[in-house]
C-alpha cells in the first residue's frame, strides 16, 4: 500500500513466535470486529492486535468460539477429535492475537519507526494550477549543491537517529520539471546510502501532465517509483486540476499513463476527492483497476490557497455515499494488491500517530530550509545545515504537534483509534484550533472502516482463500 505525499511509517511487527505463546495460560477472545464474507468464510480483525484482516473458514470459527470463555490453550486442543490438527489451528489463532492471554488483551506490540522519510522539494514551478493545492508558486528551484546538502542532513538525521531506511519524495511544484537534478540527487543518495548501509527506496510525485519519453526511461533506468495524480476521468479531474491557461489536463494524463505502461514504470495513483468529483469516484477507480494500477484516496485539504474555492469541501453523508459507490465497483474488480481506500488508514499496522510528523519526517523546500511537514513548508524549522535537522523538529513546540492518539479527547475509547490515530493534525488544528482532539473526519472514518475491512477480506479470499483450510489467512 502506497502513501503518495504523506509521512506514513511502514514498519511491521514480527509476527508472533510459539515462544510467545504459553500453552498453560488462561486465552480468551479480545474485542474483535467479525462479519461473515459468504457461508464458509468469516472476517475476523482485532483492533487491538497487529496481525491485520484475517480470513476464517468454519473450522476455523468454530475453534476460535471455544474460547468464548477463558481456556488454557492446552484445554482447548483436546475438545473434540483430531488433537494435532486442533493444536495447530489454536497456535494459529494465538499467533494472530484472535485469542489472547486473559492478563494481556490489550497489550500491543510496538516497532518505532525504522524509516526517516524527507520531502525534498524540487521546484516551486509548476506547470498547472490545481485549485487544492497548499503551495504559492514561483519559479524558484533547487540547485545542485543545495540538493546535495539537502541529501546529505537526511543521511545524517538518519545515521545519527538509528534510521535504517530513507525514503526520499522528490516533490514540488512539478518535480519533473527539474527532472536532471532528481536522477542526479538520487544517485547520490544511493552511494550516501550504501556507504551508512541504508536502504534507500525513491518516489517522484508528479501530475502526469509532461512526461517524454526520455524522461520515462530515465526514471525507469533510476529504479524511481512514480505516483501520478488523477482525480477523476475527463471534465471531473479537469474541473480541480488544470494547465496555467485554464485548459484541462486529463488528456495528458491519460496519454502519459500509457506510455508509462509500454516502458513497464513501477506506477500509482493518487486521487484527491472533493465535492467537484465524488459524482464521478466509481468510474475513476474503474479507470484505476482496469489498468492494474494500485490507488490511495485522500481526502481534501482546506489550506490557505485554497480557501477561495467554497465548493471544495465535501458533506459527510456526501462522501460517505460516494465512497461506498467506489468500494462496490472494487468489489467487482478485486485486484491482488492492498489499496489505500480511507484517507491516511492504514491496516497494514496500529500506530499511536497518524504519521511521522514531528518524529520521522522532515520536508526540505528548495532553498533548504526545513519544515515538519509539507502542509506547512512556509513554517521552516531550521535548514540543511545544521549537524542533525530531525532533532531540532522533534524538540521543536510550535506547529504541529506530535501527540498519540490515546492523549486525543474523543479517541481514547475509540475501536478503530490504532488504525487512524486520529486522523490529519494539520486539518484538526485548522479546523479546531487544538492537536489532542479528533479528527474532524472521525465520523466518515467510522462509518466506512466495516466496509474496508470487508473489502480487504474479499481480497484476501479471492487471492488465498482456501489454500490454509483450517489456519487464518491474513493481510
Amino acid at each position: 500500500m502506497i502513501c503518495p505525499d504523506c509521512a506514513c511509517p511502514s514498519e511491521k511487527v514480527p509476527p508472533s513466535t510459539d515462544t510467545d505463546i504459553n500453552p498453560v495460560a488462561a486465552y480468551t477472545l479480545p474485542a474483535l470486529y467479525t462479519a461473515p464474507l459468504s457461508e464458509d468464510w468469516t472476517l475476523a480483525f482485532n483492533p487491538q492486535g497487529d496481525a491485520g484482516v484475517v480470513v476464517l473458514d468454519q473450522t476455523a470459527w468454530q475453534l476460535l468460539h471455544r474460547f468464548r470463555q477463558p481456556k488454557r490453550l492446552f484445554d482447548a486442543v483436546y475438545e473434540g477429535d483430531n488433537a494435532l490438527m486442533v493444536q495447530q489451528g489454536i497456535l494459529r489463532l494465538a499467533k494472530l492475537q484472535l485469542v489472547q492471554p486473559v492478563d494481556r488483551l490489550s497489550a500491543m506490540r510496538r516497532m518505532p519507526s525504522q524509516t526517516l522519510t524527507a520531502w525534498l522539494h524540487i521546484t516551486n514551478a509548476c506547470n498547472l494550477r490545481c485549485d487544492y493545492c497548499f503551495l504559492k508558486k514561483t519559479s524558484e528551484a533547487m540547485d545542485e549543491m543545495r540538493g546535495r546538502q539537502a541529501v546529505d542532513a537526511v543521511i545524517r538525521s538518519a545515521v545519527a537517529n538509528q534510521f535504517r531506511r530513507v525514503k526520499l519524495k522528490y516533490a514540488g511544484g512539478e518535480a519533473t520539471l527539474n527532472l536532471p537534478l532528481v536522477i542526479m540527487l538520487h544517485q547520490y543518495a544511493r552511494d550516501s546510502a550504501a556507504r551508512h548501509n541504508l536502504t534507500l527506496d525513491g518516489v517522484i510525485l508528479s501530475n502526469g501532465v509532461a512526461l517524454s519519453d526520455h524522461q520515462i526511461r530515465q526514471i525507469h533506468d533510476s529504479d524511481l517509483h512514480l505516483m501520478i495524480s488523477l482525480d477523476g476521468i475527463g471534465d471531473l479531474h479537469d474541473s480541480q486540476r488544470r494547465f496555467v491557461n485554464g485548459r484541462g489536463s486529463f488528456a495528458r494524463v491519460a496519454q502519459t499513463l500509457d506510455r508509462l505502461a509500454q516502458h513497464g514504470v513501477t506506477l500509482s495513483l493518487s486521487i484527491t476527492l472533493s465535492h467537484r468529483n465524488l459524482a464521478g469516484l466509481p468510474e475513476t477507480v474503474a479507470y484505476a483497476l482496469n489498468r492494474g494500477l494500485p490507488f490511495s484516496l485522500n481526502f481534501y485539504r482546506a489550506n490557505d490557497y485554497a480557501a477561495a474555492y467554497t465548493d471544495l469541501a465535501f458533506g459527510e453523508e456526501e462522501i460517505i455515499a460516494a465512497m461506498k459507490a467506489a468500494f462496490a465497483v472494487i468489489e467487482q474488480h478485486l485486484p491482488p494488491y492492498r489499496l489505500a481506500l480511507l484517507d491516511l488508514v492504514r491496516f497494514d499496522v496500529p500506530h499511536d500517530y497518524t504519521c511521522g510528523v514531528g518524529n520521522s519526517y522532515m520536508v526540505i523546500d528548495q532553498r533548504g530550509r526545513v519544515a515538519k511537514c509539507h502542509m506547512a513548508i512556509e513554517q521552516t524549522i531550521t535548514d540543511v545545515d545544521a549537524p542533525d535537522p530531525l532533532r531540532l523538529i522533534r524538540e521543536d513546540t510550535k506547529g504541529i504537534q506530535y501527540i498519540p492518539v490515546d492523549e486525543k479527547e474523543g479517541c481514547r475509547t475509540c475501536t478503530w483509534r490504532y488504525w487512524c490515530a486520529g486522523g490529519c493534525p494539520a486539518l484538526t488544528y485548522r479546523v479546531t484550533g487544538r492537536f489532542d482532539v479528533k479528527s474532524p473526519n472521525c465520523r466518515i472514518y467510522q462509518a466506512l472502516f466495516p466496509e474496508v475491512l470487508r473489502l480487504e477480506g474479499l481480497r484476501l479470499l479471492r487471492y488465498a482463500g482456501g489454500r490454509l483450510g483450517a489456519a487464518a489467512q491474513c493481510s
